[in-house]
């Protein structure tokens, strides 16, 4: 577990079990939202986003969190050896917006842009958790069954395995060490 790709639905918990997992392993931690947005939520130019995502691609070692653009999402999911790909129920993806959405408001969401509008961010959330579920999740769903053959793929479709995932990183990481 060398260059991972954290990616799935919006409000599924990538950035938290981002940050975790970047504890647990030690590896370099790359927030999408956070190259590809300024601070208040202003959008990079394209090019400037992809200089930077193909700088993070080309380094040994890295854990990429988010979506950025379809364009750099294969090459991304491509370059990794490792994929965890956050598929909960569609209900808890909401019920996670909607959490972040009003705990936002005495807090910024972690992994976030400093200042970024909060509702705004939030309502294009809602929005794209329909669009991903439609045409993204069966597409993601797909190159993970595929990858099986070729890359260390983790398919997390409950909070339950979240908690699983953590135990077995932190396990193989102890037996590494030791």
């Amino acid at each position: 577990m060398k260059k991972v790709a954290v990616f799935g639905n919006s409000g599924g918990g990538k950035s938290t079990l981002s940050k975790r997992l970047s504890e647990i392993t030690g590896l370099p931690l790359h927030i999408l939202d956070k190259i590809q947005y300024q601070s208040g939520g202003i959008e990079v130019s394209p090019e400037d986003y992809k200089q930077a995502h193909q700088k993070i691609l080309v380094t040994d070692q890295w854990i990429i969190d988010g979506l950025g653009c379809m364009e750099t999402l294969w090459l991304r999911l491509n370059e990794a050896d490792t994929l965890v790909y956050v598929d909960l129920p569609l209900y808890v993806h909401f019920w996670w917006v909607t959490k972040r959405l009003i705990a936002g408001y005495f807090k910024p969401p972690s992994g976030w842009p400093d200042n970024s509008p909060i509702l705004k961010s939030s309502l294009t959330s809602y929005r794209v958790l329909w669009l991903c579920n439609k045409y993204l999740t069966p597409k993601y769903r797909e190159y993970i069954k595929q990858a099986q053959n070729t890359k260390n793929v983790h398919h997390i479709k409950s909070t339950k395995q979240i908690t699983q995932f953590f135990e077995l990183v932190e396990k193989k990481t102890n037996l590494e060490v030791n």
